[in-house]
């Protein structure tokens, strides 16, 4: 689990980081719309779930950009070399949802085969959090595919600091043969900025348009 501390003397955004970190400690929400044909009809024809799909195109977008892996580690500044998905699954007889998570790999059709095991083990368990062993290189994932939204916030405040994004997605609709889903990204200011945010969206809808490449 590689990490790579950030010295603040040379940092960039150190300024950034201490403004938004200690004097107006700032999350924003940004919901987009992104094309998902590609993706669908790819999964469709070769048999495969959307879901884990749409997982390991968030979290390749999220690992290429350093801003979305960053942490706390042993009260060190940094950031991990990689972060893992923890999404949710949902329990249709009581409809309640459990946290799980799977090991990202570069590779979609590891990574595919460990997210569908991984839901398959646990889809009867019940409980928030139910998969043993987390990493803290986490980066929280829901999917809400019952509903088209148009945005999302969250008020969310935990024991310490949150850097990693919280990402929201939900039902993907279609429109004159075009589909596309809601997305949420829920950013910690003092981690990223608006032009991070967007190349991040901008990653993540190219990897969704370029589906056919990865997904072989």
């Amino acid at each position: 689990m590689g990490f790579t501390p950030i010295y603040l003397t040379s940092w960039p955004r150190a300024s950034h980081f201490e403004y938004y970190s200690k004097q107006i400690r700032t999350n924003y929400g940004i919901t987009v719309r992104l094309d998902v044909t590609r993706l669908l009809h790819w999964t469709h024809s070769h048999r495969l779930h959307f879901y884990p799909a749409m997982l390991y195109a968030i979290m390749r977008a999220v690992n290429s950009r350093p801003e979305f892996r960053m942490a706390y580690r042993d009260g060190v500044l940094g950031y991990y070399d990689l972060c893992h998905p923890s999404y949710t699954i949902f329990h249709p007889d009581d409809h309640t949802f459990s946290d799980i998570w799977s090991e990202y790999d570069s590779d979609f059709r590891r990574f595919y085969v460990s997210v569908q095991q991984d839901m398959e083990q646990w889809r009867d368990v019940k409980g928030i959090k139910t998969k043993p062993g987390r990493p803290e290189n986490f980066c929280p994932i829901s999917c809400v595919p019952w509903l088209d939204f148009t945005s999302v916030a969250h008020d969310t405040t935990g024991p310490g600091p949150m850097y990693f994004p919280v990402i929201t997605f939900g039902k993907y609709t279609e429109n004159d043969g075009k589909f596309t889903l809601p997305l949420c990204l829920h950013i910690n200011h003092a981690a990223a900025d608006g032009w991070h945010t967007s190349m991040l969206l901008s990653d993540l809808q190219a990897l969704l348009d370029d589906c056919g490449n990865w997904m072989v």
